[in-house]
């Protein structure tokens, strides 16, 4: 019988990772740091989300905020059930439920914590708590209240990303303007008020496609650089294929001239952009891209994941690649310790592998979930699995280990519905 790890280890965990410097990560913080791989074996004390899809998660000191689409969850004995529409919380340490219990009409797709007890929602919804608000909110923990002073709302279409530094929000998604400022599928706001920030326009375009679209992004720790997948094709006049860098280190901001060519190569047809999640890593550094594309390719970048190298002008070349031989990659986490993916995956390192174990030697079974080297981008032998889904749409590194969020209810061949957490120790 495996050993479940209970709450009351978690708090002796996460009181030495603190002494160590490894406090929980702030609303300023990417992607944490982490001194060593986590544990193959679940805590025990995580609630389960019993039906519909986990899409985000956030943590706000002690709390983990979990967003998605869904109606129901239940506390970790199964024994009590709560309404909960699209999003809820729990304790990090103790996984109890929360009051918190905002109205939102809509499915929740993205988190970033926010300062003073808050968090941010972007999605899909019309209103929060009955009021009109699309797309974009924020929202009290304490009361599940809107804060008062955020007014932002879309015109349109949802917020699929979202990241919080210092005093200001970015946003990404559908969307061709918020509160009436023309923003093309990104957008800087200030934090408290949703204003948009004037100085920043990424002027993104996708000649030929339906429309351009962010899918995800991230900001560097130090809050200056900025990097956004979706489907794009064009920043202003510049070439930008999927992928485009800003430099947000100043009043304005503007585009790098870094860039890649790697993801221009077609995927499967009918695909608008085949990037699905990009983290910097802790340092900042580097980053990582992953991708689905529902194609098996030993020389495309279709359904793998890929590290790029950040520092340098103009044309990048990946460092690595991990290609999963035609399985997709949904969600991608970065500790410095390693790079964790997630996905309905069935093997990694499989470049010659279609939908299943490829030729020649080397491929490794990773069913929903891995993890890869930093350095070489091969896998490493953490090897919990899931139950594959769609896959795995959240990974989230905290202090004490690392939280999941996905379509399934089998995580370490437990059961965890939805959501749980790799613990450190």
């Amino acid at each position: 019988m495996r050993r479940r790890l209970s709450a009351a280890a978690l708090l002796t965990a996460t009181a030495l990772l603190t002494a160590a410097g490894l406090a929980v990560a702030g609303p300023a913080a990417a992607d944490l740091a982490h001194p060593k791989v986590v544990s193959v074996n679940p805590v025990d004390f995580t609630p389960h989300v019993t039906g519909g899809t986990v899409w985000a998660i956030a943590v706000v000191g002690d709390t983990v905020v979990v967003a998605g689409s869904f109606t129901e969850v239940t506390n970790s004995s199964k024994t009590r059930t709560y309404a909960r529409r699209n999003i809820f919380a729990y304790g990090l340490n103790d996984g109890v439920v929360r009051p918190f219990a905002p109205s939102v009409d809509g499915a929740v797709y993205s988190l970033a914590a926010g300062a003073g007890g808050t968090v941010y929602l972007g999605g899909a919804f019309k209103t929060v708590n009955g009021a009109a608000q699309r797309g974009l909110a924020r929202v009290s923990l304490s009361n599940s209240q809107r804060v008062p002073g955020f007014l932002a709302t879309q015109n349109w279409g949802d917020a699929r990303a979202l990241a919080v530094r210092g005093r200001w929000l970015y946003a990404g998604g559908t969307f061709t303007a918020i509160s009436g400022t023309p923003r093309v599928a990104l957008a800087r706001m200030d934090a408290n008020t949703g204003a948009v920030d004037r100085g920043f326009d990424a002027r993104l375009s996708a000649p030929g496609l339906q429309r351009a679209r962010v899918e995800h992004l991230d900001v560097t720790a130090d809050g200056t650089k900025l990097i956004a997948i979706g489907a794009i094709l064009k920043a202003g006049s510049a070439d930008r294929t999927q992928i485009a860098m800003f430099d947000v280190s100043g009043a304005t901001a503007s585009l790098s001239s870094w860039y890649t060519n790697a993801y221009k190569p077609v995927c499967m047809a009918g695909f608008d952009t085949y990037l699905r999640q990009v983290k910097f890593s802790p340092d900042g550094r580097y980053l990582v891209v992953a991708a689905t594309g529902r194609a098996s390719s030993p020389v495309k970048l279709c359904d793998s994941a890929a590290r790029f190298e950040v520092a340098g002008a103009g044309l990048h070349n990946p460092t690595w690649v991990q290609r999963t031989g035609g399985d997709s990659l949904y969600a991608v986490a970065v500790t410095g310790a390693a790079v964790y993916l997630g996905g309905h995956q069935r093997y990694q390192d499989n470049p010659y592998g279609s939908d299943a174990k490829g030729p020649g030697a080397g491929a490794v079974k990773r069913e929903g979930i891995g993890a890869v080297s930093p350095t070489t981008g091969k896998s490493l032998p953490w090897n919990p699995s899931r139950s594959r889904g769609v896959g795995v749409r959240a990974l989230i590194p905290t202090a004490n280990g690392l939280l999941v969020g996905s379509d399934t209810d089998k995580l370490g061949r437990e059961y965890h519905g939805r959501v749980g957490m790799f613990p450190l120790n």
